[in-house]
């Protein structure tokens, strides 16, 4: 029998089941989070003694703003300061602020809460500081302002029905003592020279009030110094080592 008669075997069968597919590696899926979350590959991993809030966009308080706004609510925000002062691997704050403003009585109690922290806290304006952002950025240990950053001081609005009149004048004039008092406390500026600033009528067009820009809120006396990250790290880093040593704010 020659080579080309002989029979030829059959193929053999493929086996039809599914091959199960290869096991992602461990760190696939913290990979994904990352991408999802930060839009990157490869998230940093830092144990640090510094916990960074960023108070951003739109301050929400009582009243739930539109879904395409930039909001940082207040009750989320709260649990953070919280889990902070509770916290004892947490040793300092930075508070990161560009923020338009917002809720009055939710930026008051968010500052309430930073100044009474018993950890040192240090407070940078990156952007924008404006209406009762001013009071977040002067609530903290030490504050500083970026040199393109701007902070506008301007009286407290309410918008809406007015029903009563003279009631209201007279809770608007309470609330804005309120925040006067507190901004003068936590800085340099006395509270006449605030109140000049809030009532002036030279600088914006459809208001009254003052936008300081970098060193003129410097000068002014709200904030402590005009520079950045780097060097509110730094500062919060010494207020840290003073507290270790007893000689820091309490």
């Amino acid at each position: 029998m020659t080579f080309q008669n002989r029979r030829r075997r059959p193929p053999r069968r493929q086996n039809s089941r599914p091959q199960p597919e290869a096991p992602l590696p461990q760190q696939a899926p913290a990979a994904l989070a990352g991408i999802q979350q930060l839009g990157q590959v490869q998230v940093p991993q830092l144990e640090s003694n510094i916990y960074t809030l960023t108070i951003i966009g739109q301050i929400e308080g009582h009243l739930t703003l539109p879904p395409q706004n930039k909001t940082t609510k207040y009750e989320h925000v709260i649990p953070q300061l919280v889990a902070v002062e509770q916290n004892p691997k947490i040793e300092g704050l930075l508070v990161l602020l560009n923020t338009v403003g917002g809720d009055v009585e939710a930026g008051l109690a968010i500052a309430e809460m930073i100044d009474t922290l018993s950890k040192p806290t240090v407070t940078l304006v990156l952007g924008g500081g404006h209406s009762i952002g001013v009071t977040l950025a002067v609530a903290g240990d030490y504050s500083l302002i970026s040199e393109t950053a701007s902070m506008t001081i301007h009286p407290i609005r309410l918008t809406g029905l007015v029903i009563g009149v003279p009631q209201t004048f007279e809770y608007l004039d309470k609330m804005q003592d309120r925040v006067i008092q507190f901004i003068t406390r936590h800085s340099r500026i006395t509270e006449g020279s605030f109140r000049e600033l809030m009532f002036s009528t030279g600088q914006l067009a459809r208001d009254i009030g003052t936008v300081l820009v970098g060193r003129d809120a410097v000068k002014a006396g709200l904030i402590d110094e005009a520079n950045g990250l780097g060097r509110a790290v730094s500062v919060l880093n010494e207020l840290i080592e003073e507290k270790r040593c007893g000689t820091g704010p309490s």
